[in-house]
């Protein structure tokens, strides 16, 4: 077919000039490059080297005098022919290139097509296999969130069972005794024992709200500037209404700092660390409460006792809920106490740690957004 293409092509230009007579036709050989050219761009070089051979011929033989031999009357005619088969000769080697440029081209261009398809396909499968990854990642996740959930409520069902039992059994053990056995003083004591458990059963159930709406979000604050001594001594005489004896130290011009925070809530939290520190200290011990300023825009408190300090390794889980530590088991908390402080201190942008005091006991730091002054 290439060969075919070589011969077919300058006999159909032949047919077709035949039928026309012009005076000078020279110009002819302009018609046969171009079919030398067409071949060379189409088949390569040897293609285009046959048809530049046939088309001498037939030039020679029908369009140069004389015609329809082999044979030429004029030197000049010798000379065009020579010239038009190295013409011919350079332009066959020129379409050979192209046609050689135009094949590298498309092979080069179907590689590359080929290597996007596997890019392409390469892609897909990674996206689907970090997409696997992901919803794994995520279902392992929702598992461990679950898992935790779980333990979470396991610990809460444990701890909350173990809390209520003690001031039900209580309440039941003194109020099912018979009547007629007691005298007027055991009925008194006995009031006054299920009053107490009564009171310890409403501080947990309130603790347990508390803890539920700090961990699900939804605690709301109502902020305003504060005197931060105001707060202290409010919770100084609550303190004093339960435990005459203990004396809180403060200073209270020191301690004038205007703060911004939630009444109520701000004396929650003082009133969690000054009954914490009142069941650990000695009693003719004093809770000692400090202000100071030590980070620009903070205010710090600190509130210390002389009691029997907080271990190195305890001093992270004392915020856990249900915690308690060493000797805590019948003090009368519900173990939901500095939890809370640390919800509510940190709902206020603070934080809240403990920290070593410049005397033996506990103390506890944590931090309130100052209210700047300004002009």
């Amino acid at each position: 077919m290439i060969w075919v293409l070589a011969l077919a092509g300058p006999g159909i230009l032949t047919a077709v000039l035949v039928q026309f007579s012009p005076t000078d036709k020279r110009n002819y050989v302009f018609l046969y490059l171009g079919v030398v050219a067409i071949v060379g761009v189409l088949r390569g070089f040897w293609p285009a080297l046959l048809a530049a051979a046939v088309s001498f011929a037939l030039l020679d033989y029908f369009f140069t005098v004389p015609y329809y031999t082999f044979t030429m009357s004029r030197p000049e005619d010798a000379l065009n022919l020579l010239v038009f088969v190295v013409v011919a000769a350079l332009v066959g080697i020129l379409a050979s290139r192209r046609r050689q440029a135009l094949l590298q081209a498309e092979a080069l261009t179907k590689q590359l097509r080929d290597v996007n398809s596997e890019l392409i396909r390469l892609n897909k499968e990674q996206a689907e296999a970090a997409q696997a990854a992901l919803r794994l990642a995520r279902s392992e996740q929702q598992i461990n969130a679950l898992r935790e959930t779980d333990q979470l409520r396991r610990e809460l069902l444990a701890n909350v069972s173990h809390e209520l039992r003690t001031p039900l059994g209580t309440i039941l053990a003194e109020s099912t005794d018979p009547i007629e056995e007691r005298s007027a003083a055991e009925m008194g004591q006995a009031l006054q024992t299920i009053a107490a458990e009564a009171r310890r059963l409403n501080a947990l159930v309130a603790d347990m709200l508390d803890m539920t709406i700090i961990e699900g979000g939804a605690l709301e604050l109502d902020l305003a500037p504060l005197d931060i001594a105001d707060a202290i001594e409010a919770a100084a005489e609550r303190l004093h209404r339960v435990s005459p004896g203990r004396q809180v130290s403060w200073d209270s011009d020191a301690a004038r700092a205007e703060v911004l925070g939630d009444w109520a809530r701000l004396g929650q939290v003082l009133d969690n660390l000054l009954s914490n520190a009142d069941r650990f200290a000695p009693p003719s011990t004093a809770i000692n409460v400090q202000v100071t300023h030590e980070q620009v825009g903070l205010v710090t408190i600190r509130v210390s006792d002389r009691g029997p300090g907080i271990p190195v390794e305890l001093r992270e889980r004392i915020f856990e809920r249900f915690f308690r530590g060493q000797g805590d088991g019948n003090t009368g908390g519900t173990g939901l106490g500095l939890a809370i402080v640390k919800g509510l201190v940190e709902a206020h942008a603070g934080t809240v740690a403990v920290e070593e005091g410049p005397q033996p006991g506990a103390t506890l730091r944590f931090t309130l957004p100052e209210v700047t002054q300004v002009g």
